[in-house]
């Protein structure tokens, strides 16, 4: 337990400070803003940018690992995205957006220092596996079911086009391509400019989080009680439990290969669950909120799934 709230402390104090700023009036929601539009602009991704150029492609990534942990992905969004459409009656894009929360684990922030501090180093193969098409995956679906739902019913290459489009506009994805082009052909960066990228990259979490903060005290969850304990229930119990049923039932994958799975898996949404709902002005004050209290809840569901993997 000591061990995960040093994982987690530091993560609400660095939100916490922006809350704390924005509040008392010593950092002005427009800062809030623009600080924003640098982290998801610029910083985050500079930092997927360089993740995958650096990345061994030549690296075993094993199908059922993948299939385990994307299932659940997948499984959850539609729950979250038709959960709150049905159940309380939120319009599509919030919807939408309301499941792309449920499915976007903190894989980064929080998965990958969890599995390191309960498995040891040698132990994070898996999770890099999936980290690697987290972002891309996530973004791929969520962009195609919010252009779906703006666009209404029209024809299949029409909206092919528009989530072409949304997703050549969107500097997450363009970055996330531009790193797995730089790596697949072997293009080296020269140094000056990987430094320089590498001091932005540097800047996306720290200023992600502080911004969100920020984004914190505009929306607090009042009313959005209901929604945000769904989107909790999926994202830290339903998720991770579909990634062990794939895994240790039906395609039965080797033990550090499920550790893998459901502790990403089960890890609280992570800021890119706002950003996107702040991309799509849907779903904001549940996204912030949900990262919230849900990186809390994480220190101890997280404990209960590392006794169920032992």
């Amino acid at each position: 337990m000591s061990a995960l709230l040093e994982v987690v402390l530091p993560v609400f104090i660095v939100i916490g400070f922006g809350y704390v700023m924005v509040w008392r009036g010593l950092f002005s929601e427009e800062g809030v803003d623009l600080l924003m539009k640098f982290s998801q602009g610029i910083a985050i991704p500079a930092l997927l940018f360089l993740a995958l150029a650096r990345l061994d492609l030549s690296q075993d990534f094993h199908f059922p690992l993948l299939l385990s942990y994307y299932s659940g992905s997948i499984l959850v969004f539609l729950l979250g995205m038709f959960g709150a459409r049905v159940i309380f009656g939120r319009v599509w894009t919030d919807a939408v957006a309301i499941g792309f929360v449920a499915m976007f684990a903190n894989s980064v922030l929080l998965g990958l220092p969890i599995m390191e501090r309960a498995y040891g180093p040698d132990s994070l193969a898996g999770n890099f596996a999936i980290v690697a098409l987290h972002a891309p995956f996530c973004y791929l679906v969520g962009v195609t079911a919010m252009e779906g739902v703006k666009a209404g019913r029209v024809a299949p290459h029409i909206l092919a086009l528009a989530v072409g489009r949304a997703l050549s506009r969107n500097a997450l994805t363009l970055a996330i391509g531009a790193g797995f082009v730089v790596n697949f052909i072997g293009l080296g960066i020269p140094v000056v400019v990987e430094d320089g990228i590498a001091l932005l990259a540097r800047a996306a979490l720290p200023t992600a989080l502080f911004g969100l903060g920020g984004v914190l005290y505009r929306y607090r969850p009042e009313g959005e009680v209901r929604v945000i304990a769904m989107v909790l229930i999926l994202s830290l119990i339903v998720h991770p439990a579909i990634g062990w049923v794939m895994g240790s039932q039906i395609l039965h994958i080797p033990s550090d290969d499920l550790k893998s799975v459901v502790i990403t898996a089960a890890m609280a949404p992570g800021a890119n669950a706002y950003l996107f709902a702040n991309m799509y002005g849907a779903g904001r004050r549940v996204a912030a909120s949900s990262v919230l209290v849900g990186t809390g809840v994480t220190v101890l569901t997280s404990s209960i799934w590392l006794i169920i993997l032992g």
